[in-house]
């Protein structure tokens, strides 16, 4: 419990200067009022005691990273309900930060608490904690508090991080089977290069027979792997390496992003996912009260795609000089080699169109997120079962290479014994 110092002035006009122990600042007033005092000045009064006490009697630990999406999100759910049964900020706060793990979410809760009881206001504090809540967080949590209705936008940060979240877990999911029998298969192909594959070339020496031309090349990749084996995890290492390098510069970022929107297949999902996501962040914003230039700010920062970050810059120029919001999404950027297609469908300049004619901007953001959240689950499902029998064609192939390869020389050699 902080601990605050006063000035007051008692019944005869004497001014006292004392301190006193109070959840905050209006239960200290109301027990100073009860002493017969009226107070003219007062201010928290920092004590490590009295903080470590408040904290739980649990400091801050050395954590490295900011705070994962599933964290917050369970964060930002339990606070709505926190705050819709009536508890004060600070002690909804408190318990969250009790329950808490050492983590920087528990970091940044104990210097968010010490703010506000510093006068701080909950976006203030929030934005001076950047590693764990972004710039998305701080302004739904500051329009909240302008609006008087902090649980009802906590709430909807909660669903929005959660459909986010259910979005990114159905991807990653339907990704985890064909990169297991990517990774397994790699493994037991090189094996049999490194181990198997020498003991039948031991055979073909002592015999010294003619090697048909699949079988030299057997070889030939077996002495490779004998002697490059540990370029084989570099690979992948360094390709990823000299993407996160080229994406440091401004044309390298943009180039990278235009490939990935580009891919064949997974192109789309790309391309989907980010509209699905984006339209969502706008859509939530906007529902939040939070100002659409402000909220299209905000929704290129979070968009993480220079081809979305540029138009939605262009889409903010536009109506800062007083276009409407679907006007400039129509042929705003093209393509590269691709001259023909905008960057977002018919669908969702239709749909922005018709929201702000009835006034419902944020409902049709959501419904065009919900439909291309459905699309992006629908590619991803189909792209699985494309993969599930082209890896069984795949690996057949280079199974029956490798037997073909060595079974050739032993056929010639049983026919000259025989």
């Amino acid at each position: 419990m902080p601990t605050f110092q006063y000035e007051a002035m008692d019944a005869n006009g004497q001014q006292v200067t004392d301190v006193v122990d109070a959840a905050d600042e209006a239960e200290a007033q109301l027990t100073i009022r009860q002493m017969g005092y009226y107070v003219t000045k007062i201010s928290v009064k920092k004590a490590k005691k009295a903080q470590a006490k408040a904290g739980g009697g649990k400091g801050k630990s050395f954590v490295l990273g900011g705070v994962p999406t599933k964290v917050l999100s369970m964060f930002t759910r339990q606070l709505s309900i926190l705050q819709d049964a009536g508890l004060p900020i600070l002690r909804s706060l408190r318990i969250l930060e009790q329950q808490q793990k050492p983590s920087r979410l528990k970091n940044a809760l104990i210097d968010i608490c010490d703010d506000i009881e510093s006068g701080s206001t909950l976006s203030e504090s929030m934005a001076r904690q950047p590693k764990a809540f972004d710039r998305l967080f701080v302004n739904m949590i500051k329009a909240g508090e302008a609006g008087g209705a902090l649980e009802v936008i906590l709430r909807r940060l909660a669903e929005f991080m959660e459909k986010s979240q259910s979005l990114k877990r159905k991807v990653k999911g339907a990704m985890v089977y064909p990169i297991m029998v990517i990774t397994v298969a790699t493994g037991i192909l090189v094996f049999i290069m490194y181990k198997i594959v020498p003991q039948f070339i031991s055979i073909f020496k002592d015999f010294d027979a003619e090697l048909p031309a699949m079988t030299l090349w057997l070889i030939a990749i077996s002495e490779w792997v004998q002697s490059n084996w540990y370029l084989i995890p570099l690979v992948p290492m360094s390709i990823w390496l000299f993407v996160k390098l080229v994406r440091k510069f401004k044309a390298g970022r943009f180039g990278w992003d235009l490939f990935s929107l580009k891919a064949p297949i997974m192109g789309q999902i790309v391309e989907k996912n980010i509209v699905a996501r984006t339209t969502r962040t706008l859509g939530t914003l906007i529902a939040s009260g939070v100002p659409i230039l402000e909220a299209l700010n905000i929704t290129r920062e979070t968009s993480n795609n220079a081809m979305f970050e540029y138009m939605y810059g262009k889409i903010y120029e536009s109506i800062r000089e007083g276009e409407s919001i679907s006007k400039p999404s129509v042929g705003i950027l093209m393509y590269l080699m691709r001259m023909n297609k905008r960057v977002v469908d018919d669908l969702v300049v239709n749909m922005v169109d018709v929201g702000e004619e009835t006034g419902e901007l944020d409902t049709m953001l959501y419904k065009v997120a919900d439909n291309y959240d459905e699309e992006v689950s629908v590619l991803t499902e189909s792209l699985v079962s494309l993969l599930e029998p082209l890896l069984i064609i795949v690996l057949g192939i280079m199974v029956g290479f490798i037997v073909i390869a060595l079974f050739l020389p032993l056929i010639s050699l049983i026919q000259k014994l025989s």
